[in-house]
């Protein structure tokens, strides 16, 4: 297999879905070539990421990491069943020291996105976040200050393209005085209960 560079694997990982942003001056260090990449989250949007990773030719997802036990092990079980093996995690801290990884998704919880993306800086991983980015701007800020300070490459996912179509209409259309917007949550998500730890 040809050497994946990042600015190919940005390129086709757009086009696949599986939005994981890498610089075009680094090469992944797995063994055959492949960028190893870990799936951190994968209750909801996750799982899409690694269906996509999964699909991109030059990238290999080697590692789980999920907080609640049943959603990673009914992940590290679909890897088997494909004769893939993955690294399984329920602390996202221990992910991170792995030298087996080299970038990684993060689809967790929105309180997680900022600490697991400055975590993942600190241990010399590049950062694919899922919306929202932060919860606040300092937070954000926190998170451009790791990735200058240890020289990563962080994007954010943001999908949102009729937000900016929804306003231009509303300013070149004169709608009028907006009296209400109504949203929706699709799914709701249930308590994965107490743990023991971390």
């Amino acid at each position: 297999m040809t050497p994946i560079t990042r600015r190919s694997f940005l390129k086709s990982s757009a086009a696949a879905g599986a939005t994981l942003a890498l610089a075009p001056h680094a090469r992944p260090q797995g063994a055959n070539g492949d960028l190893r990449v870990a799936v951190v989250g994968f209750r909801a949007q996750g799982n899409l990421h690694i269906r996509n990773l999964r699909a991109l030719p030059g990238a290999r997802v080697v590692a789980l990491c999920d907080a609640d036990r049943a959603v990673l092990d009914r992940g590290v079980k679909s890897f088997a069943d494909a004769n893939q093996p993955v690294a399984a995690y329920t602390d996202v801290r221990r992910l991170l020291e792995s030298k087996e990884v080299d970038a990684i998704v993060t689809a967790t919880p929105d309180h997680w996105h900022a600490l697991v993306t400055i975590w993942a800086c600190q241990a010399g991983k590049d950062v694919y976040v899922e919306k929202p980015l932060a919860h606040n701007l300092w937070e954000g800020r926190k998170m451009v200050e790791a990735a200058r300070k240890y020289d990563r490459i962080v994007q954010f996912g943001n999908h949102s393209h009729g937000l900016r179509t929804g306003a231009m209409r509303l300013e070149m259309e004169g709608l009028g005085k907006i009296r209400a917007a109504i949203s929706h949550l699709s799914r709701g998500r249930k308590s994965i209960g107490k743990t023991n730890g971390p």
